[in-house]
């Protein structure tokens, strides 16, 4: 069910941390046609919220796992019990009407995710996705694109005339720490960009050692003014040994106080808004 029936409370303007990446869900709902995953386990949203606190971070994004496809009631429910905390990146149909995306956001969705992992690049030269880039642009939506290698060549001509902003999942998915393979320069095009955001997260996601390299060539060519961290959780596919914490120490032991608090606070506050809240006066 859609919680639409009053505006998501405002977000103020706050030194507040964000973890703008995790999913929730619960065994027994519906899933995906044609899904490359099914959990065994529930990741609630009242288990991610006791680790927002138990890590000092003020603020999360839950975004629609590919397995729960384009049924977004789960993630707005969850997004309904914090909306004061909460935002949310949903998964759509191209065709979605402006009425749907107009609940979206009255629930709390920021964002649209196209996750290429494992499928074809959409033709989004075509007039049903340039439809969209426009109604998600007027609505300041952004588009979320989990993509990988060749993917990047086939999307950069269309992402870098998306008329709104643009984040990258999980570095761009580096698939060597040379940075150099197919794909890698269209990639490193789209990062440049003006619009176009990057999440620092999952490098479990990515080839060994690359998504490390990729960070910080990132950082030193100033990538980091559109930087954002995302912890992941609940690492589906990739759960074993994982620390919450440590998703985000991967992130600090590369960046300086002021990058710290640009990435976690001042960055995904441009992004999304601040944060009123339990967290909002929370270390940054």
């Amino acid at each position: 069910m859609y919680v639409t029936s009053v505006p998501p409370v405002p977000l103020t303007r706050s030194a507040a941390a964000f973890d703008t990446h995790a999913h929730v869900f619960e065994r027994g709902l519906r899933l995906a046609h044609g899904r490359r995953y099914s959990p065994d386990y529930d990741a609630t949203v009242d288990a991610y919220l006791a680790l927002l606190d138990a890590h000092g971070l003020a603020a999360g994004v839950l975004v629609q796992p590919s397995f729960l496809g384009t049924d977004n009631s789960y993630l707005l429910d969850a997004l309904g019990k914090a909306p004061e905390r909460l935002r949310g990146v949903a998964v759509i149909d191209p065709g979605t009407p402006g009425e749907e995306l107009d609940r979206l956001v009255a629930a709390g969705v920021r964002g649209i995710r196209l996750n290429l992992v494992d499928r074809p690049v959409p033709p989004l030269d075509e007039p049903l996705w340039q439809r969209l880039a426009r109604e998600l642009a007027a609505r300041a939506l952004h588009l979320e694109v989990q993509a990988q290698r060749l993917q990047w060549t086939e999307l950069e001509p269309w992402l870098l005339r998306w008329p709104g902003a643009v984040v990258v999942d999980h570095l761009g998915l580096p698939g060597d720490p040379s940075l150099s393979y197919p794909g890698s320069l269209a990639l490193a095009r789209l990062l440049a960009a003006p619009h176009v955001w990057v999440k620092a997260s999952a490098p479990y996601r990515s080839a060994p050692g690359a998504a490390t390299a990729m960070l910080r060539a990132l950082l030193s060519a100033g990538g980091g003014e559109r930087m954002l961290w995302g912890s992941d959780w609940p690492w589906t596919r990739h759960e074993r040994d994982r620390v919450y914490g440590t998703t985000l120490t991967w992130l600090t032991a590369e960046l300086g106080p002021a990058e710290t608090h640009r990435v976690l606070c001042a960055n995904p506050a441009r992004l999304f808004g601040g944060i009123t809240g339990p967290g909002a006066d929370r270390r940054s």
